[in-house]
């Protein structure tokens, strides 16, 4: 077993990868008797074209079809459902869906082994019919109606198809109520026995375990399996140029809520690297302790810190500003001269050491709770990259090497805006 640790943390993970392909990654935290699982597969909403292994033909299956998975694992051949099964256990279960993994998990402190036999019993045992399939469509169709009426996400989806032209990233994780209705238990059943093979998966365990006792565990409770070959990905062709500059919605929301997102390119190397440069850039342009945003505070254009996000996988990268203001327009142009200003003048070295050190701590928070600590194993693995990497590259960020990335990434014609604001019927409310 491999074992890596980072003594900045004081933490160790230790790597087994079994003969059947699958990735275990074990977390010891011997000073907390919550113990947290998380099993994921490396398939999420914008896998729908693929050449399965053994195969020579194209699959493409229709949009949402991760999402739909991902419900339909829980029902059991006997009737039951594992979700329910696992709460009366008394453990904490739930499953969520991206657009590059799908993941199942639980968290407790007690009955840890017998919620595991039901756990690694159900996502190894898809049951899909006819009648259950259909059955799902109208829970899942009622799910869609309502991210439909949610101005987050709208704001966000719409923010999504101005970056991109083509990337299915711009295609909501859930699909749509009429590409839903093509799926049936074969599109299901072929899905999962392309995807859900134990090497396209990794499982990450954090808590009070022996690294080798918990090991055998798993092992025990694992199908066998033999290694098949590696699946083909395909995705469209993304030109660098985004899809549009500014997309408007109109909705039931008080004061317009906003996404300004910034389109970037997926490097093969150093993304770690670039993420923590971005993340020091964003909160020196318009974190909590920037000018700017104490300016936009004064003025009533910000009331609260926006969220901000560096999102990447292997195949897009983006950044996304997000939050609301009667003025979403001024914000996005405070943000673009700012970005300006630190382009000519560059940033200031005590401003940036400043930041530097409030990321440094955030990311040290995240090693506080198994259940951080888990989901940052699984979703960096999806993407390639060990946890301990943020900790580890953190030193190789410089204020130089941050400049070359606002020129590089912060780049106006990269940029949009997606706004919601709201409808006539609200703004008469007022």
């Amino acid at each position: 077993m491999q074992v890596i640790e980072n003594l900045k943390v004081k933490e160790k993970v230790y790597i087994e990868t079994l003969e059947n392909g699958l990735t275990v990654l074990i977390i010891p935290k011997k000073e907390t008797e919550k113990k947290f699982i998380i099993w994921g597969t490396n398939f999420g909403s914008i896998d729908s074209k693929f050449i399965a292994p053994g195969e020579n033909e194209i699959t493409t299956v229709p949009d949402g079809v991760a999402h739909f998975l991902e419900h339909k694992l829980f029902e059991q051949k006997n009737g039951t459902n594992s979700l329910d099964t696992l709460t009366a256990i008394g453990v904490d279960a739930n499953a969520y869906t991206t657009t590059d993994h799908t993941a199942y998990l639980y968290e407790c402190n007690d009955k840890f082994y017998e919620a595991l036999d039901e756990f690694m019993d159900y996502v190894q045992n898809p049951y899909f019919t006819k009648e259950n399939v259909e059955k799902e469509k109208g829970i899942i169709g009622q799910e869609i109606r309502m991210y439909d009426d949610h101005p987050g996400w709208q704001v966000y989806i719409n923010a999504m198809q101005c970056l991109y032209q083509n990337n299915p990233v711009r295609i909501d994780i859930a699909g749509s109520i009429e590409s839903i209705s093509n799926i049936d238990k074969d599109i299901l059943y072929k899905s999962y026995n392309t995807f859900y093979h134990p090497s396209n998966m990794c499982l990450v365990v954090c808590g009070n375990f022996e690294a080798e006792a918990i090991l055998e565990e798993i092992k025990k409770r694992l199908l066998p399996k033999e290694i098949i070959g590696e699946i083909q990905r395909i995705y469209p062709e993304e030109p660098e140029k985004v899809a549009n500059k500014e997309c408007k919605k109109q909705m039931e929301v008080s004061t317009p809520i906003f996404v300004i997102g910034i389109k970037d390119k997926v490097s093969k190397e150093n993304m770690v690297k670039k993420h923590i440069a971005i993340e020091v850039l964003l909160n020196m342009i318009i974190g909590k302790s920037s000018k700017l945003y104490q300016t936009l505070y004064k003025q009533g254009l910000l009331l609260e810190e926006p969220d901000m996000q560096y999102e990447w996988s292997k195949e897009y990268a983006h950044i996304t500003i997000s939050a609301q203001s009667k003025d979403p327009k001024k914000v996005y142009q405070g943000i673009a001269d700012t970005i300006q200003e630190y382009k000519k003048h560059g940033l200031e070295l005590e401003h940036f050491d400043r930041i530097k050190r409030k990321i440094y701590g955030d990311y040290v928070k995240e090693f506080d709770d198994v259940a951080d600590i888990a989901r940052m194993f699984l979703a960096d693995w999806m993407k390639g990259v060990n946890s301990f990497s943020y900790l580890e590259q953190y030193n190789a960020v410089t204020k130089s090497y941050a400049e070359e990335i606002l020129k590089e990434v912060f780049l106006e014609d990269k940029t949009i805006l997606s706004v919601v604001e709201p409808n006539s019927s609200s703004k008469e409310e007022k």
